[in-house]
């Protein structure tokens, strides 16, 4: 028992230099300030950079593969979105730089936007399961997702790298160049990258899934300058995606072409922080950001001689002040008030599908009414009090909207909901190495202009748009212990989910348009949400370690006496890491069980099919190694060549494959 304690790190923990990281990074999501994640009192995931290098992803979303109680499912080689504790898409807020990347346009189920984030730009990803809504708003339902890029760093004079990447097949070609500045008020970064993903090649019965390829440009600027005692930062962000294949549009409908021609983001902001020798004042925070989204999609069935061109523009403005207090040790608050104001245009164009042909295109309504606004305004009030072993946490936020939506069809809309949520947790550290806490959140999501005045083919249905919603709404509670030491670290929660009001499409009897049957969204469905993640990490000598993870969710339909729609099945993953000296191997098993728990709309989903969607497992292996200006990393994907796809996905998992990765710091 001693030699066990010992090695569990209970007796004599004289040295932190085997510490795990687990659960001792910084979190930033979960309060909005600097918090130690052992003691936050929720279950969040940190992706650092150290994780992000050692995965290499080839995308944003392909980075939260595996981490435990997140579930990425991909419509298209493109796409990839994470499901937060079983939900995803607009129910599920993502963020990047404190700012919102989610936007009234985000639909209802899984979307590509997390996928136009730059993965070579990122430091660090925050997963806060369950919360959100109180920290940062409407959507927050499952939880929050935030991005942060990295930063120019001060007196570092020039510097460079270049990134280089090939897989097995044709599957990835990317460069990517960046240059650095550090002075001593000064510092600026500079990057560009451009990508080329042949199609997808699957297991051994699967083979290339052609139409899937595509390609992306991206590019980031950000400078930091030194202005007295606070520092002022401006960025950019640029993404775009070219002619991105619905593989399973063309494979499974009657599509000869269903694409999206070109998917853009570009993000500007500029971010003022100050630090005081001030209670009230302590630090000080201003954010202003203009952002565009521009979504082409092309679409032309088998046979037609007519190609539909549509594209959504959305412009984003937006305003963040956020005041951190410490009123005393034991007493800190961070309160502040936020701003978004969305400009929607959208249009459609029927036209001949040859060039060559002299009939004119035809201007329709788009899939949005065009000059639809949102504007999303909010006062918060986060507050943290410590006392002894015990901490507690209590939150306030009050958010009204102002949506207008001048549809043609159904005359102009105009809601003004308003909303007041509020968090509490309580947790208690046992010495040093445990914390036992419990947490209430409420959550809600308003209806966006999605959801009010969608009209056309959405999936395998005709949408037609509606005037009279409400907000969706949850009851998010929590219970978990944390456990860490110098040699093993642990964490688990249990969870509970009460969904009310939730945005349903209903099938309008007796009507057909264009084969498709015709829905209309009603605030109709209660369901609940339940489930249990537990994770680990032992160092096993001074060289390795051992890691794993599982998660169960558990969705219900009370409404309809049904599961919920899209709900993940058991996962997890388990893995060993040898790193010595500038050399590093991480063999690791991922898995999911097979998922027969079936909505209805699940079973008349193309991607999933009656009979649900069969379990799976997969070996991969990373490895890496650094000599002075060179970094090499190798991924060895899928070993066995399975045949398997994520449940709800629209193409098939990579089959065998490698992906080289040469970094070059100049």
């Amino acid at each position: 028992m001693k030699l066990l304690l010992m090695y569990l790190g209970l007796l004599n923990p004289s040295t932190d230099s085997t510490k795990t990281e687990l659960l001792n990074e910084v979190v930033i999501t979960a309060s909005r300030s600097a918090n130690q994640e052992f003691q936050t009192p929720n279950n969040i995931k940190i992706l650092n950079k150290k994780y992000l290098k050692t995965y290499a992803s080839r995308t944003t979303p392909e980075a939260l593969i595996g981490i435990n109680g997140v579930f990425v499912q991909k419509t298209n080689h493109g796409g990839g979105s994470p499901f937060v504790r079983g939900l995803t898409g607009n129910q599920t807020l993502l963020m990047v730089d404190g700012i919102r990347l989610s936007n009234s346009t985000f639909r209802y189920g899984p979307n590509q936007y997390f996928n136009t984030i730059d993965p070579f730009s990122i430091s660090k990803i925050e997963v806060l399961k369950g919360g959100g809504s109180v920290q940062y708003g409407s959507d927050a339902l499952g939880g929050t997702i935030q991005i942060f890029t990295a930063e120019p760093e001060f007196n570092t004079k020039w510097k460079g790298n270049f990134l280089g990447r090939i897989a097995t097949q044709g599957m990835e070609q990317t460069a990517r160049g960046e240059i650095n500045y550090g002075g001593e008020k000064l510092a600026v970064s500079a990057s560009f990258g451009y990508r080329n993903f042949g199609d997808l090649v699957g297991g051994k019965l699967t083979g290339r899934q052609s139409p899937s390829g595509y390609d992306e440009q991206m590019g980031n600027f950000k400078a930091k300058l030194k202005l007295g005692k606070g520092i002022l930062v401006l960025a950019n962000q640029y993404f775009e995606a070219k002619d991105v294949p619905v593989y399973h549009k063309v494979v499974l409908e009657n599509f000869a072409i269903n694409e999206f021609q070109l998917q853009r983001r570009n993000l500007s902001y500029a971010k003022f922080n100050q630090k005081n020798n001030s209670k009230i004042f302590n630090e000080v925070s201003l954010i202003g950001s203009l952002q565009m989204t521009y979504e082409g999609r092309n679409s032309q069935k088998n046979g037609s001689t007519r190609l539909i061109q549509e594209t959504d523009k959305v412009y984003t403005k937006g305003l963040t002040t956020n005041i951190f207090s410490e009123f005393s040790e034991k007493w800190t608050v961070n309160s502040g008030i936020e701003i978004y104001h969305d400009l929607v245009r959208s249009s459609k164009v029927d036209r001949p599908a040859s060039i060559t042909s002299s009939e004119a295109p035809k201007n329709l309504r788009g899939l949005y009414p065009d000059n639809s606004t949102f504007l999303n305004y909010s006062l918060y009030s986060l507050h943290q009090f410590i006392q002894n072993h015990w901490q507690f946490s209590a939150g306030l936020r009050y958010n009204g909207f102002s949506i207008i939506v001048p549809d043609e069809t159904i005359g102009k809309t105009n809601l003004t909901p308003q909303t007041l949520v509020k968090n509490f947790s309580i947790s208690y550290l046992i010495g040093s190495k445990s914390n036992i806490y419990a947490s209430y959140n409420a959550g809600f999501r308003t209806p966006n202009v999605d959801d009010l005045g969608t009209l056309g083919i959405v999936d395998f249905r005709y949408e037609l748009p509606t005037n009279n919603l409400k907000p969706e709404k949850s009851n998010n509670y929590e219970i978990g212990y944390k456990f860490r030491s110098n040699r093993f670290s642990a964490a688990t929660a249990f969870y509970y989910s009460d969904l009310r009001d939730l945005i349903a499409r209903v099938k309008v009897p007796n009507q057909v348009i264009n084969t498709y049957s015709v829905y209309r969204k009603e605030n109709i469905e209660k369901a609940y949400i339940k489930g249990i993640e537990a994770e680990f990490e032992a160092l096993m000598s001074k060289d390795l370690k051992t890691y794993g993870g599982i998660s169960y969710t558990y969705g219900q339909n009370i409404t309809k006496n049904e599961p919920m729609r899209r709900i993940p099945p058991l996962n997890g993953r388990l893995g060993l890491e040898f790193r010595k000296n500038s050399f590093f191997i991480r063999p690791e098993l991922l898995f999911a069980s097979k998922q027969e728990r079936l909505a209805q709309g699940d079973k008349d989903d193309n991607r999933i099919g009656k009979n649900g969607t069969a379990a799976w497992q997969i070996v991969n292996i990373y490895g890496g190694y650094e000599y002075k200006w060179l970094n090499i990393n190798l991924s060895a994907q899928n070993l066995t060549n399975k045949d398997y796809r994520t449940h709800g996905s629209g193409i098939n998992g990579v089959g065998r494959s490698l992906w080289l990765t040469l970094h070059f710091e100049i």
